[in-house]
């Protein structure tokens, strides 16, 4: 019985081990194939649709498509190159400004979603050029800077968030839409996990 308990024990192991893994290493030009494919990811979905599309949210507290884009260029704006920048120059001895994840709500006020998604994309260009121009080596990926809350992480990790920051937005604005059409698809709904998120 102790036999089983240890083999079970070591696979239970290798399990979590193989769980913690990365599926993927970082790499720089990977990841700005991503950062530049979001504005145009996000144009394709929702330029000229109309509100009802747009302007719905899940639930209270919870954003709508149009609050996603205005977050996007809010961190746009003061999140990663800034970031980016602190950490490249000061290292761990200026921590990060914290990031106001509300702001969007009074900065996007009045603006339509047409405005939003052209200053999106216009202000990710300007970002991804930013970016180029630091030239980032493997080595300047390992520097560290200082989060207010997270403590210390590395400018590799900041730009792998912001891909996956990309990413779980870009998937929020399809999860809500598909939500306009819940009750819509009848007993579909079985079928379409998207609905249960």
């Amino acid at each position: 019985m102790l036999g089983l308990d240890n083999f079970l024990k070591g696979v239970i192991s290798k399990f979590n081990e193989a769980l913690n893994q990365p599926v993927m290493e970082f790499q720089l030009e990977h990841a700005t194939e991503i950062l530049r494919r979001t504005p145009l990811t996000l144009n394709s979905l929702l330029r000229h649709l109309p509100d009802e599309w747009v302007l719905p949210n899940e639930a209270l507290e919870s954003w709508s498509p149009y609050d996603v884009v205005g977050h996007l260029i809010h961190a746009e704006e003061t999140d990663w190159i800034s970031r980016a920048k602190i950490i490249l120059q000061h290292g761990e001895t200026y921590p990060f400004e914290p990031f106001d994840r509300f702001a969007m709500f009074k900065k996007s006020k009045g603006k339509s979603l047409m405005e939003l998604l052209d200053t999106f994309e216009r202000r990710r260009k300007e970002s991804l050029e930013e970016l180029e121009k630091m030239r980032l080596t493997a080595q300047m990926l390992e520097k560290r800077g200082k989060h207010p809350e997270l403590g210390v992480v590395t400018l590799g990790q900041l730009l792998a968030t912001w891909v996956v920051h990309d990413l779980g937005h870009t998937g929020q604005v399809v999860r809500v839409m598909a939500k306009q059409y819940q009750s819509a698809v009848g007993q579909w709904q079985a079928y379409l996990p998207i609905l249960a998120g």
